[in-house]
């Protein structure tokens, strides 16, 4: 998924390589960690209670903890509403469409109608 990430910006090519990337402690993987590191990204992923207790369990073999900045932690609630806001079409919540092409299409147009209705005054 981090590889077809693209971040427009008002001139230039899109950027695919963000600053930071923002996860739960589902993907606080060693190998999801390090393919962050290879390309240079900060990962701000908590790390699992069962990966620490393994770590201090190894002593000093078991590495050093995670660094995790909580304040960079609690942005992505405002993506974790939108991909809600995105599930409330049944079949995009429940992938009714078969083919990866009808459901990206189901997604641009809900993201169409999602800023549409941000525009109109409440």
């Amino acid at each position: 998924m981090l590889e077809r990430i693209r971040i427009g910006l008002p001139i230039g090519r899109p950027r695919t390589r963000p600053g930071a990337v923002a996860a739960g402690k589902a993907y606080s993987s060693r190998g999801n960690r390090a393919y962050l590191r290879r390309r240079g990204i900060k990962a701000v992923i908590p790390e699992k209670a069962d990966q620490a207790a393994n770590r201090k369990k190894r002593g000093s073999r078991g590495g050093r903890p995670v660094r995790h900045d909580p304040n960079l932690y609690k942005e992505p609630n405002a993506v974790e509403r939108c991909v809600n806001r995105v599930k409330e079409w049944r079949g995009l919540a429940f992938r009714f469409d078969k083919t990866p092409g009808s459901y990206l299409a189901g997604l641009h147009l809900r993201g169409a109608v999602l800023w549409l209705r941000s525009l109109r005054p409440a």
